[in-house]
């Protein structure tokens, strides 16, 4: 199996499983909504691939049926907007029959419930379309519209489901209006929007059908088990090759959305500080002067094709900030698109003043290396490894007290070059234990006797640091080597593969790849990084609540687990508990990290929010109120900056055009932690460990 398999440990999927996956050229006859001989081969292929290599063991049973099925009307109407309680019960007679629709190939339950969700459809966009004709909404009425329904119950009936679509096309057309949209303009614009959701529906083939349910099926399973189709699989390997000109963003689809899933460091979105995870793309204009197109219910690979362009073009993007709240107006980021170069993505150093000291800062945005260029034989292959020796060399030329090493939105890549990476920090000895489906644990070790860097050490963390980020601050934890502070990480301590399944099969068919679970990764200590993350020795009061992001908000994901403790010498013991003291201290007094404090806060009510008011002089109040404290926070941080006040929020756009960081909350937390690490070094040398 090993040689079917292929490693992939980066915790970001970079195309997203949606009943969006594909841009069709037309519309699809509901007669030829069917499975065919191919489909029925593939399911009884993935069955046979995730009960014998997949690293979680669950039988294809009735239980797993009815995941399967709630799963499945998940992914078709994840925000409860289209089918009622009464379709919920009429799927019943199908909720423990989906085990035996995959392993005799008969899928034609699948279908059959498809179709009623595109006719369900079809009716609530006639409605909308209806509503919008007839413009009866009062919005002087004291009403409340619930966006967020996915803990919502199902409407009972369709008089519920008509009085739902009521609230949301009026909620839709106040939207329009607070952003300034004229009368026409508003309709015209969910008029379109609305016959975009239908077209897209219509265009879905038997194809997406068919890996919409499988897909069902394997994330009842674990979260990170995925089918790709051919034409899926086609897409996934251009994004993995970064050869793409645009952005530099990973995207997905939520619901009718386009959300921001992952800014790419290096890119041209991460250079503009102006893009986040979690904001949502609701429209695309070409050039300065080009027509902003309204993307709402847009096909994700629409979506993309739109964005993706010519480099050294320009891309305006209408956005709903994260940090903003739903019902907040747009803003309008401009973005030149670029190639995506391994060079925008390596390691970088940089040197700050801390407490008296200077520090080395070392900034790892992913744990890459190129295998192409050591395949070819080119001795000075760029790696993370290589490249941090470098910089570890120029620092020390420069006499730092001590070295952080940044990897806060690192997503994971390289399994090696965590391995080596973390090689650099200690003499030798065991880097992570790997456990496979079969029982097997392998030790990957740093051979190499070495230490480059025996200094004062600290690794910056936060909760989207993943995968081989955690590897190697978990191992440098465990050695006592250094400090680990900021987030609780992602907690993604899982191994996936990609599987072809056309070797699985007689005929000539291209049967898709599948994304599977094969192994979990083990600290040195014998705990996993799966599900908990890396829990930093000194926690800053920014953490966001693990519940709302991370592994451990994920469905079906792996819990965490334990092994034997691998054999290793650990350095030292650290005095923490002086060292968070110290900390809390210090941020408690200081301005910049009570604006984060706040900002963070803010979010966390933004994002815990489900509904909104319908009346729209309460709307008005409610974003004006949020803009001010914005804006008082905002020049609060600006005055510590020795910047002049804003007047308004979009001024700062402008007044910071280009900058990577506007806010400086790099800066923030580079420099607490250099605190923090010549706080350690008074304390001049660490507690023995004691044996266990």
């Amino acid at each position: 199996m090993k040689k079917i398999l292929t490693q992939w440990i980066s915790v970001f999927s970079l195309l997203a499983i949606s009943t969006a996956a594909f841009a069709l050229a037309r519309e699809v006859p509901v007669d030829a909504l069917v499975p065919d001989n191919v489909q029925r081969q593939t399911a009884l292929i993935v069955n046979r691939v995730l009960e014998r290599y997949h690293y979680r063991k669950v039988e294809l049973d009735d239980r797993l049926s009815e995941k399967i099925l709630d799963r499945y009307l998940e992914s078709l109407d994840p925000n409860k907007s289209f089918f009622t309680q009464q379709d919920i019960d009429a799927f019943g007679r199908y909720r423990y029959e989906l085990d035996d629709a995959i392993t005799t190939g008969k899928l034609e339950p699948a279908f059959d419930i498809f179709r009623k969700y595109r006719l369900r459809v079809d009716q609530r966009v006639a409605l909308a379309l209806s509503l919008l004709e007839k413009n009866q909404f009062d919005f002087t009425r004291d009403e409340t519209y619930r966006f967020d329904r996915e803990d919502a119950p199902w409407a009972k009936d369709e008089k519920e489901i008509k009085d739902l679509w009521r609230k949301r096309v009026k909620n839709d057309m106040l939207g329009l209006r607070l952003a300034g949209k004229d009368e026409k303009k508003l309709r015209e614009t969910l008029e379109n929007r609305y016959r975009t959701l239908r077209r897209r529906i219509h265009q879905l083939d038997a194809d997406s059908v068919f890996q919409t349910f499988i897909n069902a099926y394997t994330l009842s399973i674990e979260p990170h088990t995925a089918y790709m189709s051919p034409e899926r699989s086609e897409n996934f390997d251009i994004s993995m090759r970064l050869s793409l000109q645009g952005i530099g963003a990973v995207l997905r689809s939520d619901d009718e959305f386009t959300t921001i899933q992952k800014v790419v460091p290096g890119g041209p979105a991460d250079k503009s500080g102006q893009l986040h995870a979690g904001d949502r793309i609701v429209g695309v204009a070409q050039g300065k002067d080009g027509e902003m197109v309204d993307i709402v219910g847009w096909p994700l690979q629409d979506v993309v094709e739109k964005i993706r362009g010519k480099k050294d073009t320009l891309v305006r993007l209408n956005v709903l900030p994260k940090s903003a709240g739903v019902d907040a107006p747009a803003k309008v980021v401009s973005i030149v698109r670029d190639k995506i170069k391994l060079e925008d993505q390596a390691a970088k150093s940089s040197i700050i003043e801390a407490e008296g000291m200077r520090f080395g800062v070392i900034d790892v945005p992913a744990f890459y290396r190129d295998f192409r260029g050591q395949a070819s034989g080119n001795k000075d292959f760029r790696s993370t490894t290589r490249d941090v020796r470098k910089l570890i060399a120029k620092l020390q030329k420069e006499k730092v007290a001590g070295i952080v090493v940044d990897l806060r939105n690192n997503g994971g890549g390289s399994l090696t070059e965590a391995t080596e990476l973390t090689g650099l920090f200690i003499p030798f000895g065991p880097v992570v234990q790997v456990k496979d489906s079969q029982g097997h644990i392998d030790v990957e070790r740093d051979t190499d006797p070495e230490e480059v860097y025996s200094g004062p050490l600290a690794v910056l963390v936060n909760r989207n640091s993943a995968s081989a980020s955690e590897i190697f601050s978990a191992a440098i934890q465990d050695y006592g080597r250094g400090l680990v502070v900021g987030e609780p990480t992602f907690g993604k301590g899982t191994v996936q593969s990609l599987v072809d399944l056309s070797q699985f099969a007689r005929g000539k068919d291209d049967l898709g790849r599948l994304r599977l679970t094969i192994a979990q990764f083990f600290r040195v200590q014998g705990g996993s990084t799966q599900h908990k993350g890396v829990v930093p020795d000194v926690i800053f009061p920014t953490a966001v609540g693990s519940g709302r992001h991370g592994e451990s908000s994920l469905d079906n994901a792996l819990p965490w687990a334990e092994i034997k403790p691998a054999e290793f010498r650990p350095q030292g013991r650290l005095h923490l508990s002086m060292l968070q003291a110290r900390h809390e201290e210090r941020v408690a007094r200081d301005p910049a990290f009570r604006f984060l404090t706040e900002q963070n806060q803010e979010m966390n009510k933004l994002q815990e929010k489900k509904e909104v008011s319908l009346l729209e002089s309460t709307r008005k109040k409610e974003w004006n109120e949020r803009e001010q404290r914005a804006l008082e926070r905002r020049n609060k941080l600006r005055a510590l900056r020795g910047l002049e006040p804003l007047t308004k929020l979009e001024d700062e756009d402008e007044d910071t055009d280009g900058e990577e960081d506007p806010e400086g909350i790099n800066r923030i937390m580079q420099e607490e932690t250099a605190k923090i690490l010549a706080d350690y070094i008074r304390q001049k040398q660490p507690v023995t460990a004691q044996a266990d």
